[in-house]
């Protein structure tokens, strides 16, 4: 039989150690396509280019994959590859390993996350994986398996369409992994503030700095799970509609 067609990107860089991991994890599931941006890109969430112009290159790094360096944002990786780029529809798309957490709210601003959401637009199987350290050095081995069997149980019994999967995985020892589970979105938010500091002109500039606010403790949120030594998988879909409210807003909107 012929072997799935993986699409693979993130948005730290073609050449960031998450993604060569993950690379090396899908060959051994299916034929790899790689197209990535050719910088770090964290903290883009959905955005794409639209002044000025995008180019992507083929480059040889180690592996039997194909890999491509693109100029843009995640998203705009996802939609050159399946404009301009590969072969055929991808049978999967999968985004990462992201150096860092996308969990709960961070949803929302991760790279990694969106580009396996627009992978979803265009109704196709999309799973971003995270891990919770941002060091360069971290071992992304550990969860070698459980990448491997979430991305196969996903390749056999596919998501409905335009549902994809948020995954992260707790900074822990292969052992000390307690399995996955699968979640809600925690509430949990970002409480920011701004660092102002003075250049040698005289001029102000600022620093974004604030702490991590897990206002949810119950048992089914990805922050409790990742916090107890779990996996989380949390179902993630681009429709942000608001359904609960939507016969309430027509009682408030009515002028009549």
């Amino acid at each position: 039989m012929e072997r799935p067609l993986i699409l693979v990107t993130n948005d730290d860089g073609i050449t960031a150690p998450g993604i060569r991991n993950l690379v090396s994890f899908m060959n051994e599931i299916g034929e790899v396509v790689v197209v990535a941006p050719n910088s770090p890109q964290s903290g883009k969430g959905h955005a794409i280019t639209i002044n000025s112009t995008l180019s992507y290159e083929e480059v040889q790094l180690e592996g039997p994959q194909t890999d491509f360096s693109c100029s843009g944002t995640p998203v705009d990786c996802v939609k050159m590859a399946l404009d301009k780029i590969l072969p055929r529809r991808p049978d999967i798309v999968v985004s990462g390993i992201n150096h860092g957490a996308n969990s709960s709210i961070n949803v929302i601003y991760s790279g990694t996350m969106s580009a396996a959401v627009e992978a979803g637009v265009e109704n196709l199987p999309a799973i971003g994986f995270s891990l919770l350290d941002f060091s360069w050095e971290a071992d992304f081995t550990q969860a070698k398996e459980h990448i491997q069997n979430i991305v196969r149980r996903t390749l056999e019994q596919p998501m409905p369409k335009g549902i994809v999967l948020n995954v992260n995985i707790p900074k822990l020892a292969k052992e000390a992994i307690k399995g996955v589970k699968v979640c809600k979105q925690a509430k949990a938010k970002w409480e920011e503030s701004f660092d102002e500091r003075v250049n040698p002109h005289g001029k102000k500039y600022y620093w974004l700095t604030g702490y991590f606010n897990n206002m949810d403790e119950s048992p089914d949120a990805d922050e409790t799970a990742l916090a107890n030594g779990y996996i989380s998988i949390v179902p993630v879909k681009f429709d942000l509609t608001a359904y609960e409210y939507m016969q309430t807003l027509e009682e408030v909107m009515k002028f009549d």
